[in-house]
């Protein structure tokens, strides 16, 4: 997978304002908020399209859903 946004915000080399982060999961503020609390949650492994997840990525793709849900309680927005 190619340089994008997300790698960079991964590996540091550009700023973010990071609220979870592990070995498969990074959570961080939305640089253009459209709502009072919005963020990303993007796995570490790079999955480029929705067609792309295998069933080796079940397990990551829903600790995303897990995190953001924990997330959203952890900034009484539940």
């Amino acid at each position: 997978m190619s340089d994008t946004i997300f790698t960079k915000i991964m590996d540091k080399s550009i700023p973010a304002d990071i609220l979870y982060e592990d070995d498969e999961v990074l959570a961080f503020k939305d640089i253009n908020p459209q709502a009072p609390l919005h963020f990303l949650v993007i796995p570490k492994k790079p999955i480029a399209t929705i067609n792309d997840i295998t069933s080796e990525d079940y397990a990551v793709v829903g600790k995303l859903s897990g995190v953001a849900a924990q997330l959203v309680g952890e900034h009484g927005m539940a």
